[in-house]
């Protein structure tokens, strides 16, 4: 047939009967993606009981901090402090203020007080104060001195819980007999929406989970959840602009800066061995941290492009990831050690289909999974709460 130059609708008798026209691709606008899950990947071995425990362990200390408000302003003579955990030190012990060159000698302990020689090695004073950290540089053993009193960490055992995602499939035996566009078998289409719908709740799940207060293995009365990311840190969770950290520097003095940033990243290094990798961000900071660099880009005359994306950040504490997840607190960036994360099935269970008996005139099955979260040494991650929720 020739070409007429006229709209179908307007063709008339000239052109056959149309057929309908319907693509063969379902288009799918829902978000359902998971970029944590895809990131950390999947889990080197799985979960054995719906408790599931791992060990941790940890070095001594080597510091503390002064519990006093009253001290003598003459450094020869104020040798008495009181501190907040006496255990750590030994006699024997060099200790130096944070912040200051002098070093003391501790001679004696009692509870938490200790007797110091101050300004040891002829080093300065210095100026003392509530709440002040003081650094265990290393024990000074006497010769030929017998060995000292063992002391040690006894290691813990940390855990978290196994979650059941479930939904389940219906589909009539006339929807499967009958042919529908873009689909080739309608149940198989079921199982793969449903799929979608708990990996998504998965990954919201891993980062805001929550166990229960009473009762966390669960029973027929009492369901049981997992603690997500957001739920097991503790040590390390920032706010600007409180406890020394340091604000945004903005209007409101809480969006997100390079200085916030650094801060929590060196407060996690102080804490641990690991080093973090990973930045977990939402779309309203990520596009803050898009703006960390915008005053420093240039442009030449002939560029076409404007590029506004950061997908790396490479500081003093290592090159880290930044992971953009819909299910990030609009008001949070996770810093996280992605070596010491793992989302774990339950043995047997990841995510599978099972065929129901059929009541009726239909297929009935049920997609289901149950899994969760193995984070080791919280102490080495750690979250900023509390930013702007504008992105700037």
């Amino acid at each position: 047939m020739t070409f007429s130059g006229k709209a179908t609708y307007s063709a008339g008798a000239e052109l056959p009967e149309l057929a309908e026209d319907v693509s063969d691709i379902i288009g799918i606008v829902s978000p359902y993606e998971t970029p944590l899950l895809a990131h950390l990947g999947d889990a080197r071995r799985p979960a054995m009981s719906t408790v599931h425990e791992w060990i941790e362990d940890s070095l001594l200390p080597n510091f503390d901090r002064l519990n006093q408000t009253l001290f003598d302003p003459d450094p020869e003579t104020d040798t008495t402090l009181i501190v907040d955990n006496g255990s750590r030190f030994q006699i024997g012990d060099l200790v130096r203020p944070e912040g200051f060159t002098e070093v003391m000698l501790v001679t004696a302990i009692t509870g938490n007080q200790i007797t110091v020689v101050r300004s040891y090695g002829g080093t300065a004073g210095a100026t003392l104060a509530d709440d002040l950290k003081l650094h265990i540089i290393g024990n000074a053993a006497l010769e030929g001195a017998g060995a000292p009193d063992a002391r040690f960490v006894g290691r813990s055992r940390k855990q978290n819980f196994t979650q059941i995602f479930t939904a389940s499939v219906s589909v009539s035996g006339t929807m499967q007999a009958v042919r529908t566009h873009g689909i080739a078998d309608e149940v198989d289409y079921q199982k793969q929406e449903r799929l979608r719908e708990l990996l998504r709740d998965l990954e919201n799940t891993v980062i805001n989970g929550v166990s229960p207060a009473a009762d966390q293995q669960g029973s027929s009365t009492v369901r049981r959840s997992m603690n997500g990311i957001s739920a097991l840190l503790a040590s390390n969770s920032f706010a600007p602009g409180t406890g020394g950290f340091p604000d945004g520097g903005g209007a409101s003095g809480d969006g997100l800066t390079e200085a916030l940033i650094n801060e929590g990243l060196k407060r996690i290094w102080e804490q641990s061995s690991g080093a973090v990798d990973t930045i977990l961000v939402n779309g309203n900071q990520k596009r803050a941290f898009n703006q960390l660099v915008d005053g420093q880009r240039q442009y030449g005359a002939n560029d076409d492009t404007y590029r506004n994306m950061v997908n790396f950040y490479e500081s003093d504490f290592g090159v880290c990831k930044v992971v953009v997840s819909r299910w990030v607190p609009a008001d949070a960036v996770f810093l996280l050690d992605s070596s010491r994360l793992q989302v774990m099935p339950l043995q047997g269970r990841s995510f599978g289909y099972k065929p129901l008996s059929a009541t009726g005139d239909s297929v009935e099955g049920q997609v289901v999974g149950e899994y969760t979260l193995e984070l080791k040494n919280e102490a080495a991650h750690g979250v900023i709460r509390g930013l702007s929720l504008d992105g700037n």
